[in-house]
């Protein structure tokens, strides 16, 4: 069944409205990467590998780069809103597309929640939003009964925002963007300042004083997934998401991908290397390591660090921005998520009602199973140290994907038109894929155990959904040609993060460097040579254009 059918009336007539300038799309992404990631993600990661964490900045960046190089060449070819779900389902059919669709909007419906968590931990310093318990040895700061109201007020107000129109979300957005990127790079520049200028911070002998790798390589790799690092630059995928909704798409989401990964490496970069410098002496002296080092308002360790230094004037800017750059990237997100079930429903292997959109061009359904959903991953998750790793992994596996799409269509499809030519062949498309891998295994076995529960509860919603309604108007799941090669790529990776766990077998962490390539290599060629028969895939690729037209002409006199 072709993904604009439209049985009973389901799959509305208002499409999507292209409202998102260049700037706008640029911005769309930095204010998602730029959310509470920066506020604990220099804390975390020096915890785990020391004054070495900035290589951990670095490799990540590097490594997400290569995974949007691929989404980069395929956004202007299909520029759809919801791409990194619609794009598996033109290869691979409904049961592919579902596999990483629904991982996606789970991940995607997790990020407002912990974006308000990390507003309201800071917001400790006020008033009793978190408190301190113990988890597996882990001190985490969890929401309280008030915060977990506060929470799903500000959830609620991403909303309202989102229910009137991506236009609306743009001139927000863009406004919150300018006062992030000014935030980050004040905190930048005064740390570095005072660190080198005065003694009330720290000096350079705090990259030898304690060890420069105290966790060695390990710890270097272990921060890239766990301490909020490549979460802290998931939001380059706003480009793709938001793809349907753009000006000039063929310009726009290249610029958007790489412009972002980009410009928040330099700066992540920059943000560790002014915290290594400044952690003062005597707090480090006394923590007795990098791995111990706590402050005594560690609600806010930027905040506090700030205070230590005399700096109480940057503390409360931090604070503040506190409150602005998580609320902002919960809002992007917001708009994402309901992108994705969209995605999801246009696809037909979700209720088609998720693609229902409201006369601002909106799905308004989409955004209210988004909210609910947030509210739900409160329960399991309520610190921002307990969600990080779920959505790290989560989210970077069903990036995964883009790169054999990338291939199989370079394969089936060579004449299509590349506004953005990728080129080394399959050289990239393979390093993002076993990039993808390797993070996912850095996640651990603790977190990536509830990410392969997640996608089994998602499969049992599958077969509900397959006997709920008329079966007739269910477009084929596909089956034989996704499962072949998405559900040996699950258990591989299940197998390889329980059997070789960088927590309990230190002594396997090397080695899994290899088994990883081993796997990828054997998976990414196996998803490459099945897929669909060519003329489906047409069929498929026919329906994306036709909404991308559909949706190009109904841009209006609002751009």
């Amino acid at each position: 069944m072709s993904s604009n059918a439209q049985p009973n009336g389901s799959v509305p007539e208002v499409k999507l409205k292209r409202h998102l300038g260049p700037i706008g799309i640029l911005f769309a992404a930095i204010g998602s990467i730029i959310g509470s990631g920066w506020l604990f993600g220099a804390f975390n990661a020096s915890v785990i590998a020391g004054p070495a964490a900035i290589f951990s900045w670095l490799i990540a960046g590097f490594m997400i780069m290569l995974i949007g190089l691929c989404y980069a060449e395929l956004g202007p070819m299909f520029p759809i809103s919801g791409g990194v779900v619609r794009y598996p389902h033109l290869v691979w059919g409904s049961f592919g597309s579902y596999s990483l669709g629904f991982i996606t909007w789970i991940s995607s419906a997790a990020v407002p929640a912990i974006e308000v968590e990390g507003a309201l931990t800071y917001a400790t310093k006020f008033a009793p939003f978190t408190q301190k318990n113990d988890v597996g040895g882990t001190v985490v700061h969890t929401l309280t009964p008030i915060g977990i109201v506060v929470a799903i007020i500000l959830m609620a107000i991403f909303v309202v925002i989102n229910y009137f129109g991506v236009k609306l979300f743009a001139q927000v957005n863009n406004v919150l963007v300018w006062w992030k990127l000014a935030i980050i790079l004040l905190v930048i520049a005064v740390f570095l300042i005072t660190a080198l200028g005065t003694t009330s911070m720290g000096t350079t002998d705090n990259f030898t004083s304690h060890g420069f790798a105290p966790g060695g390589a390990a710890g270097v790799f272990v921060a890239i997934s766990t301490a909020g690092i490549t979460f802290s630059y998931l939001g380059f995928r706003q480009g793709i998401e938001l793809a349907g909704e753009t000006t000039n798409p063929k310009r726009n989401i290249p610029m958007a991908i790489i412009g972002s990964v980009l410009i928040t490496s330099v700066i992540y970069a920059l943000l560790q290397l002014a915290f290594t410098l400044g952690v003062p002496a005597r707090i480090l002296g006394s923590s007795g390591s990098w791995a111990n080092l706590v402050f005594n308002d560690d609600f806010g360790p930027l905040a506090a660090l700030s205070s230590l230094a005399g700096l109480t004037w940057l503390a409360y800017l931090l604070y503040a921005d506190a409150i602005i750059s998580p609320a902002d990237t919960g809002l992007v997100y917001t708009t994402i998520a309901s992108r994705v079930s969209y995605a999801m429903g246009r696809n037909g292997n979700s209720p088609r009602w998720l693609a229902k959109n409201n006369k601002q061009g909106v799905p308004y359904w989409s955004l209210v199973v988004t909210f609910l959903v947030g509210i739900v991953l409160l329960l399991p998750f309520p610190s921002w140290q307990q969600l990080v790793g779920f959505i790290t992994s989560a989210t970077v596996i069903s990036f995964g994907s883009g790169p054999l799409v990338l291939s199989v269509l370079r394969r089936t499809m060579p004449e299509l038109h590349r506004p953005f030519n990728l080129p080394f062949g399959d050289t990239i498309p393979i390093l993002a894929f076993y990039c993808a891998n390797m993070i996912v295994y850095w996640g651990g076995w603790d977190t990536n155990k509830k990410l392969f529960i997640t996608i089994l509860i998602g499969y049992l919603l599958l077969i509900v959904f397959q006997f709920v309604g008329d079966r007739k108007l269910k477009p084929s799941l596909d089956f034989k040609v996704g499962a072949i090669w998405v559900l040996p790529w699950f258990v591989l990776l299940a197998l390889v993060s329980w059997l070789m766990d960088p927590k309990t077998h230190p002594d396997l962490f090397g080695w899994a460097f290899l088994v990883n390539a081993v796997v990828s290599v054997a998976i990414f060629y196996l998803a490459v040579k099945v897929h669909l028969p060519l003329e489906k895939i047409r069929e498929y690729m026919r329906d994306a254009e036709n909404e991308s037209e559909e949706e190009e002409h109904l841009m209006g006199t609002a751009l």
